[in-house]
């Protein structure tokens, strides 16, 4: 046992932190790509290569240490550059950069729903699938909460009023203790595991 899970759960989450993690970064770095602006792509960043989107501090350092202290994970990839001023569509282009990363996720968790309910009821399978679909399902919500930097405040901000983005926009430099500090208010058994919860209900 390792942190209260088995060896093979510790392997799954690992395994599926890892490929929703990369397949959210690849996914912001590929539309930035479509919509006019090459910085991700000269970055090599529109890669399924994990080692491409790993920072070793927050994608390492961190969800270790956080799991030792907190018992749940808190990790950040490196984030995927881009230049606003050359994407089509000015902030709603921004916006669906934004929101391709963590909709990439909850893709990824529809599918496996689905190959859930292929899976024989009580098998290794269907436990590992599992581990998968809540990973997925949690970086969709986490990742659109509507604070800066996370990628729901892009999408918020685009559509918000002047006052709204004014406030974003003063948030931001504090906007990781923010986050930070409503993690530790709202975790698996407060606002955020029902949200969690909420959104798992949702898929078939």
């Amino acid at each position: 046992m390792i942190f209260g899970m088995t060896t093979q759960d510790l392997v799954t989450y690992i395994v599926s932190i890892l490929i929703g993690m990369t397949v959210h970064e690849a996914m912001h770095a590929w539309v930035g790509y479509k919509l006019g602006d090459t910085t991700a792509l000269d970055q090599g960043r529109i890669s399924l290569n994990p080692l491409r989107h790993i920072d070793p501090l927050t994608s390492v350092a961190l969800p270790i240490l956080t799991l030792v202290l907190f018992h749940a994970p808190i990790l950040a990839a490196k984030p995927v550059p881009f230049n606003p001023a050359r994407l089509k569509f000015d902030e709603f282009g921004a916006a669906l950069v934004a929101a391709a990363g963590p909709f990439s996720n909850l893709l990824l968790a529809i599918i496996a729903a689905f190959l859930d309910r292929l899976t024989p009821v009580g098998s290794t399978s269907e436990h590992m699938l599992g581990i998968f679909i809540i990973l997925n399902v949690a970086l969709f919500v986490f990742n659109m909460i509507p604070i800066p930097p996370l990628d729901g405040s892009r999408v918020l901000y685009a559509f918000a009023p002047r006052p709204l983005q004014e406030l974003m926009e003063q948030l931001e430099p504090i906007g990781l203790f923010v986050i930070f500090g409503l993690v530790l208010l709202g975790g698996a058994n407060g606002w955020l595991g029902n949200l969690n919860d909420w959104v798992l209900n949702l898929l078939p």
